[in-house]
């Protein structure tokens, strides 16, 4: 585990990669003056280096509990997406959230 002030996501990458670490997740919380202070992002990477892509990220964002994803719901999301990046051996485009259910979002 590391903490990093004033970080942005591509610093997991490199933190992780001095590690020997095999999966990073980053959360970073919101930049100041936003609509939602207290909100927060997650990204998931798998064999995080320095220099990987956007694209080989995944992004759980919006985490909070005054009508965001709550941070049990984003728990149990993150859960399920690092077991699986584990298993499929790839994060980003490759890593889809494809739990069977009604999904995150409530009925209309």
């Amino acid at each position: 585990m590391a903490l990093v002030r004033e970080g942005r996501v591509a610093a997991g990458d490199e933190v992780a990669e001095a590690m020997g670490a095999g999966l990073c997740l980053m959360l970073i919380g919101e930049r100041p003056g936003l609509s939602v202070s207290d909100s927060l992002g997650a990204y998931l990477s798998f064999a995080p280096r320095v220099g990987l892509p956007d694209s080989a990220r995944n992004c759980v964002s919006n985490i909070h509990g005054n009508g965001g994803l709550s941070h049990a719901a984003a728990a149990d999301l993150l859960a399920y997406l690092v077991l699986r990046a584990r298993e499929i051996g790839a994060t980003g485009v490759a890593l889809k959230d494809d739990r069977p259910g009604p999904g995150l979002l409530p009925p209309e």
